[in-house]
């Protein structure tokens, strides 16, 4: 069993304990934006840790859109290296917690239509693609059927 290495932000692990220790009824939401948060648990690709990770709730139907935005920032956030080795995860929903596997999106068509459903969720979006010369990783979590 691998062993859960909490974030070294100070904010992000905070969140995520209040989230899990309150099923979702604090640290619910992302910041200082008022908007509602997923628990993204994942495997580090070099330590093997369990990670644990806030993202900005994107709903595509039944599935997750996971926006690795990092505010606009020049480099992806560490968790898109963690998805693009380990594909399996679980999200937490509040008090539900469902095992997903992801995908990271390169189809052009596909990649607009969700930008369009997180810019819908979070207005922030495009300013942040506007802000940056990389681009910006979105992977889909998808139900794994059982």
């Amino acid at each position: 069993m691998a062993e859960y290495i909490p974030s070294p932000r100070d904010w992000a692990r905070e969140q995520v304990e209040g989230y899990e220790r309150t099923n979702g009824a604090e640290g619910n939401t992302l910041r200082d934006t008022g908007l509602p948060v997923i628990i993204v648990t994942h495997m580090g690709n070099k330590t093997g840790g369990i990670r644990k990770t806030p993202l900005m709730r994107v709903k595509d139907g039944a599935n997750y859109v996971l926006v690795a935005s990092m505010g606009g920032g020049p480099k992806n956030p560490v968790w898109v290296y963690n998805l693009r080795v380990r594909p399996e995860v679980e999200i937490r929903d509040l008090s539900v917690v469902q095992e997903m596997r992801v995908r990271e999106v390169t189809d052009a068509a596909e990649r607009e239509r969700l930008w369009k459903i997180a810019d819908a969720t979070y207005a922030r979006f495009p300013e942040y693609r506007a802000k940056t010369t990389r681009v910006i990783p979105i992977f889909v979590a998808e139900p794994i059927s059982k």
